[in-house]
């Protein structure tokens, strides 16, 4: 059995991250997730690896880019304000099809908000942030060892397939501390390198571009992005179901608020409520199928977040009867309580 470590999320997704083989990493301080660029800091640097905190965030996706095109392992982190400006950078990364892993520890918006935990990044996490038809694999851990490992698999997914991957998680979640295990460390700093730009004095020279001015060139470079989305939809679903089987009620969270909803369902259960969970932990490729199939079985759903019901709307998307479903939620940093929830699905005040 392995040794468990007692850290908090933050500590976890960076080890993670430089157990993955993650040796370069830009970013700027911005509160929950400044113990990413603080361990970070003195980490990178006994491993032989690259920390610079950059002046802005705009500076940070771009210096991603910059180690991406040289098929380097790259990450960056932020929260939510920081991750808006990045957003540019993002959709050059996936016109570019450079392998990337951006994290977002979620904190509460719009505008500058505050610095307490939030979901309110699921729309531009999930239907894109940048400009472009383009997509990001999101995973939406709930504990700290799906923090742990979740980052880890997302430099492998970013590298299998060229592209970025997101870990979006509250800032609940970066601050609190688990014991957690962590995973061997990666001899692998680099992505395979048959594309990326690491100079071409025994080789062809490479391109890599997101700017296609000829008639029709854009179309195709879009189709073939479209090509490797569509694998990912069908090879990359993941979830977990609790007692979700035989639920009259059915429950739907991601990220924090599934720990939430796991003790609501075993409430419920005590008091004679067939209640179950279905928690996706891909946001994108959503587990749609899944859902559905878990829906029909359903007499009422409710979606708990903590934002004003983003996830609920692809929730009624593939729900069998979109009357089904009810929203609980709380903005602004609100945490919604187990007996809240509880007490939304019975009925009572």
């Amino acid at each position: 059995m392995k040794e468990k470590q007692l850290v908090c999320g933050n500590v976890a997704l960076s080890e993670a991250a430089i157990r993955a083989g993650c040796r370069f990493y830009f970013g700027y301080p911005i509160t929950p997730q400044n113990e990413v660029t603080s361990y970070m800091s003195l980490r990178m640097n006994e491993v032989g690896g690259v920390f610079l905190q950059a002046e802005s965030e705009l500076a940070s996706i771009n210096m991603v880019f910059g180690a991406a095109l040289t098929g380097a392992k790259a990450m960056t982190t932020s929260s939510s304000p920081g991750i808006s400006l990045m957003q540019e950078g993002i959709s050059y990364l996936a016109g570019c099809e450079l392998p990337a892993v951006v994290v977002n520890v979620m904190r509460g918006g719009p505008g500058l908000g505050n610095i307490a935990p939030s979901q309110s990044d699921y729309f531009q996490a999930v239907k894109g942030g940048g400009h472009g038809d383009y997509r990001l694999l999101v995973f939406a851990p709930s504990t700290l060892q799906e923090i742990v490992d979740y980052t880890y698999m997302a430099f492998l997914k970013a590298g299998e397939y060229r592209m970025q991957v997101m870990i979006l998680m509250d800032g609940l979640m970066g601050q609190m501390m688990e014991p957690v295990s962590f995973p061997e460390m990666s001899e692998s700093f680099s992505y395979r390198n048959d594309w990326a730009l690491t100079g071409c004095k025994k080789r062809e020279p490479r391109s890599i571009k997101s700017l296609f001015l000829e008639e029709g060139v854009l179309e195709r470079h879009n189709k073939s992005l479209q090509k490797k989305y569509g694998e990912i939809r069908e090879k990359e679903i993941l979830y977990d179901t609790f007692l979700a089987d035989d639920a009259d009620v059915l429950l739907t969270a991601f990220g924090f608020c599934g720990r939430l909803c796991k003790k609501a369902v075993e409430e419920l259960r005590g008091m004679g409520i067939k209640a179950g969970l279905f928690r996706p932990i891909t946001l994108w490729p959503f587990p749609g199928e899944v859902f559905t199939g878990l829906s029909k079985k359903s007499r009422k759903i409710f979606c708990v977040e903590m934002n004003a019901g983003q996830m609920v709307e692809d929730i009624m998307f593939y729900a069998d009867n979109k009357n089904k479903v009810g929203f609980i939620g709380r903005t602004g940093g609100g945490i919604p309580s187990v007996s809240e929830i509880v007490k939304a699905v019975t009925g009572k005040r």
